[in-house]
């Protein structure tokens, strides 16, 4: 018997990062050398195994006509409706044995097959290099049927030399892509796993005399105001930057007056690198990162970054992202006062480096590195602590820097993420330092920070930050002088984050804290027609972490959660503030390097939400960063005549700029000039049994339950105590500081199956009571709640009073009274309060006004239904033909659904409008906090069970 054998796939097992790649040099994106692009649609064979097929199919004349097609870059497994496998997610646990370096044998394979002609004007000297930017994760690669090599590092380029090989016509590209494969153990960073070409291929030509590689130096001085220029190639050539008037030879420094690079000025001059044979573009920036006196500084000035970290996404090509989406990207990063970048846990596709340097971003670029699962077994057999692996660590960090090292937007080299500690990432630092001085190295799982220039950490409480920051926090000396940021904190999972605002004051308070980013960009839904979106779990998966990918400031689509206006609002880079009763406004220039003259700042005031007088311009000096000043208004308040008065200061861009155009906002506040008159008392109608109804003024009661069943002529259910709200993906998130899981406490109370009973009701005078016992069955502790109903004849005052019975050792999700109204008569609201969802720990960015939205407007879609949509401070509501005032103001949500139905949805789709409008009225709700992964709700935003009232009058809208 024979026994047919497939070509050795062991290179897939090999730790190597490869065989037959080009040292790595900087990329470029265009010179007057010849390109062509190589994407598009590809033939694609896909197999179960590694070693399944033989490589026949990369010699020229195979016939794959009945191959399916795909499009490159793409990920095979987001292609084909399913007829490719599927995609996985997983936190941080492999979704296979650690075993390594061994993979399993069913390891789904793409041959991958591409013809193409080169253009009738190609050139036919020098050289021609053939480039792929990133495949997962593991790629063998022929052309015309000669062998190229293989290599590993999916988010990393690799070039090979083909001149030699290459035809005018009928060009056979074959590339064989292997899911899992050695370099999967170093690749274990909380995404999807999708195996793939998924960054461009191209074909460079490169004349006789083209640079091989080029390194610029662009240093400022600023006790000088100059700067200094290098540029180091490896062939002969000029550098001309015609603005600075510099033309001198590669190797020769020129310093000269320039204007330095930073986040907010991101001043860029146009150069050329001219060689015997060819001319590159240069955009050239000036900086200089230093840590200096315990700080990070950049031009001399300390920095603090108002971050993101940042995942690469889209939701229907996966981590193959478009130019235009990057740019989408930048620009609502900017537009939202965001100027830091962590690009976890990779190199980005450089187009988006280019895009930092243009905007202006501060970056943290991340080496290709995370071996996470390896915590499962306490670290043992860890990669980066095996000298076997440094050769591929090495190959890693050089490619990183060297495809990076000319952009001025990275400040800081970044080894990886939670890779445990180890000789490989020792010998990583070393060798970045040896080849870039000229920036800093971050690692955030070097706890004692022997390799690193800043001591790191993820999601520590705003009380260890404050710890770190008054160098209270102990460890070794190294550390202890070293500056403090956070790569991660704020996980912006589901509805959230909460606790920004108490964060960023902290950052602030202290020098040494120089900021931090938040977890993270956006959520990584997979667009699904049946689900909306869907996340880990959804494609039967049998090992994942459920909706944990899910986790951004943008949904999706790239829509705004209220978690990035949120932070928005927390980070402006002006602060505003003032005592409204007198009318003074107080501005303080929260930038690091830029003074106010490029803001214009106005004035309104609003009398109960709505504005009257006008807008006027508000005289603010262009006060330099740190600077404060206090303006009087231009006019006087108006007078309210009982009303709430308040003012609104805005502070806007004056001129267009390449990221927003003029009128955009960057910072805003609010104050109270005059407090609204009291409510008018609700009284001298009473109670008048008829029948089995009690009429009070223009409520209909139930006699023998006391509840009330029409208001007004509408007829309702409700209102009753409540106090479930489906659990955010906070609330069922456990912090590793105290363990706490609020949703889980919640539930084995009792709390989303509270019971009602009726102790009495009570007609005495003017008043309707109605005595209640609200507790969850099964459980001893409850609340006597009590309902007092008073009537002027065209108004109905509730009193709730609430007084907890027994021990309650867990806090309350929210108290409040829930009703439902007609959905049929109910299609939107009308509102004096927030203008967004707010909760109390989500707030900054309420501003109130007068607000009006469709009912299905007033829910946040997040990608797993949850806990949304209250608008705060709420003065009164209309909506159903009625009207609502809080005594004092309240939280609102309505909803086509119940909170019942919400906890139980899974997927957006799971969600179908009822015929009632259910609204709750809220006297007060507990915070959000972020700890799906991170610390919980501050003390201030913790609801306890404690006595408590609060009161609504409701009447006909007006």
């Amino acid at each position: 018997m024979s026994v047919r054998t497939s070509p050795s796939a062991g290179y897939v097992e090999d730790v190597s990062p490869g065989t037959g790649a080009l040292p790595p040099r900087a990329w470029y994106a265009a010179s007057d050398a010849r390109s062509l692009s190589l994407n598009g649609r590809w033939r694609l064979r896909l197999s179960a195994t590694a070693d399944a097929e033989d490589d026949a199919f990369a010699a020229p004349g195979f016939d794959a006509g009945d191959w399916a097609e795909v499009t490159v870059p793409g990920h095979w497994v987001l292609q084909g409706d399913g007829e490719f496998g599927a995609p996985i997610y997983t936190n941080h646990l492999y979704p296979f044995p650690v075993d390594p370096p061994h993979v399993p044998t069913e390891n789904p394979t793409g041959d991958h097959l591409r013809v193409f002609d080169l253009p009738g004007d190609w050139p036919a000297d020098g050289e021609v290099l053939l480039r792929f930017d990133g495949v997962e994760s593991c790629a063998r690669v022929w052309l015309n049927g000669t062998e190229l090599g293989e290599f590993k590092g999916s988010r990393l380029p690799h070039e090979f030399a083909v001149g030699a090989l290459l035809r005018p016509a009928g060009n056979v590209l074959a590339v064989r892509v292997h899911q899992w494969s050695a370099g999967s153990y170093l690749e274990d960073q909380d995404q999807w796993w999708l195996p793939g070409v998924f960054r461009d291929v191209t074909l460079l030509h490169r004349p006789p005399g083209a640079p091989g590689d080029f390194f610029v130096h662009a240093s400022y001085d600023h006790t000088t105001g100059e700067g200094t220029l290098r540029v180091d190639c490896d062939v002969a050539g000029r550098v001309s930057v015609p603005a600075l008037g510099v033309d001198l030879a590669t190797g020769e420094t020129v310093t000269v007056p320039v204007e330095p690079w930073s986040a907010e000025t991101p001043t860029l001059y146009d150069g050329v690198l001219a060689t015997p044979g060819e001319r590159v573009p240069l955009r050239i920036g000036f900086r200089t990162v230093a840590l200096e006196d315990g700080l990070i500084k950049v031009n001399g000035r300390p920095v603090l970054f108002r971050g993101v970290n940042r995942h690469e996404w889209h939701p229907r090509t996966g981590r193959a992202l478009d130019l235009a989406t990057m740019r989408e990207d930048v620009l609502l990063m900017k537009r939202h006062n965001v100027d830091a970048v962590r690009t976890s846990h990779y190199p980005p596709h450089p187009a988006f480096l280019d895009l930092c340097d243009e905007y202006g971003l501060w970056v943290i670029d991340e080496c290709d590195l995370e071996t996470h699962g390896f915590t499962e077994q306490g670290w043992r057999d860890n990669p980066v602590d095996d000298d076997r692996w440094t050769p591929a660590l090495l190959d890693r960090a050089a490619r990183m820097v060297e495809r990076d090292k000319n952009h001025p937007s990275v400040v800081f080299w970044s080894l990886g993420n939670e890779a445990g500690t180890g000789r490989g990432l020792t010998a990583m630092a070393g060798w970045i330092r040896g080849r870039d001085a000229s920036r800093l190295i971050h690692y955030e799982g070097d706890a004692e920070c022997r390799d690193t220039d800043v001591y790191s950490r993820m999601y520590a409480s705003p009380e260890d930050v404050e710890r770190i920051g008054r160098r209270l926090d102990g460890g070794p000396l190294r550390r202890r002088e070293l500056p403090f940021i956070q790569c991660e904190y704020a996980h912006a999972m589901g509805n959230g984050p909460g606790g920004l605002a108490g964060y960023q004051r902290i950052f602030e308070r202290y020098e040494r804290l120089q900021g931090g980013f938040v977890w993270e960009w956006i959520d990584h839904g997979v667009a699904h027609p049946e689900l909306g979106y869907a996340y880990g779990g959804d494609f039967g998966e049998e090992l994942h972490d459920g909706n944990f990918v899910c986790d951004g400031l943008l949904f999706p689509d790239r829509r705004p959660s209220p978690g990035l206006d949120e932070y928005k609002k927390v980070i402006e880079p002006v602060r505003i503030d003032g005592d409204g009763a007198d009318g003074t406004v107080r501005v303080t220039n929260a930038y690091g390097v830029r003074d106010l003259g490029h803001l214009e700042f106005t004035l309104s005031y609003e009398v109960d939400g709505v504005p009257v007088g006008g807008t006027h311009p508000l005289a603010v000096p262009p006060l330099a960063p740190g600077g404060s000043a206090e303006v009087k208004p231009p006019v006087p308040a108006p007078d309210g005549g009982g009303a709430e008065v308040r003012w609104t200061v805005r502070a806007l861009l004056a001129e267009d700029t390449p990221w927003a155009r003029r009128g955009h906002e960057v910072a805003w506040a609010q104050r109270t000039v005059t407090r609204p008159a009291p409510i008018a008392p609700v009284t001298g109608a009473g109670p008048v049994p008829d029948g089995d109804r009690i009429v009070l003024g223009p409520g209909v009661f139930d006699a023998r339950t006391g509840v009330l069943r029409s208001l007004c002529g509408v007829d309702v259910s409700g209102p009753r105590l409540d106090v479930w709200r489906a659990p955010t993906d906070n609330d069922e998130g456990a912090s590793w500081q105290d363990g706490t899981r609020y949703g889980g406490l919640w539930r084995e109370l009792g709390l989303h199956r509270m019971r009602h009973r009726i102790d009495a009701v009570d007609v005495d005078g003017g008043t309707l009571t109605v005595r209640t016992r609200v507790a969850p069955a099964a459980r001893d502790v409850g609340l006597r709640t009590a309902y007092r109903w008073t009537s002027d004849g065209t108004r109905l005052r509730l009193t709730v009073q609430v007084v907890p019975e027994g021990r309650w050792t867990v806090p309350l999700p929210r108290l409040g009274v829930r009703w439902g109204l007609p959905a049929a008569t109910t299609p939107g609201v009308r509102w004096y309060g927030s203008g967004g969802e707010a909760y109390p720990d989500t707030r900054a960015a309420a501003r109130l006004a007068r607000w009006e939205a469709p009912v299905e407007e007033l829910h946040t879609p997040y990608v797993r239904p949850q806990e949304n949509g209250a608008r705060c401070d709420v003065r009164w509501a209309e909506l159903g033909g009625l009207r609502v005032e809080g005594d004092p103001e309240f939280f609102l949500t309505a909803r086509r659904w119940t909170t019942e139905q919400l906890d139980a949805a899974r997927h957006r789709t799971d969600l179908v409008p009822g015929d009632t409008v259910w609204v709750h009225l809220d006297h007060a709700q507990h915070g959000i906090g972020s700890q799906s992964c991170g610390p919980g709700p501050q003390p201030p935003y913790v609801l306890h069970a404690e006595p408590a009232e609060f009161s609504f009058v409701f009447s006909a809208a007006g």
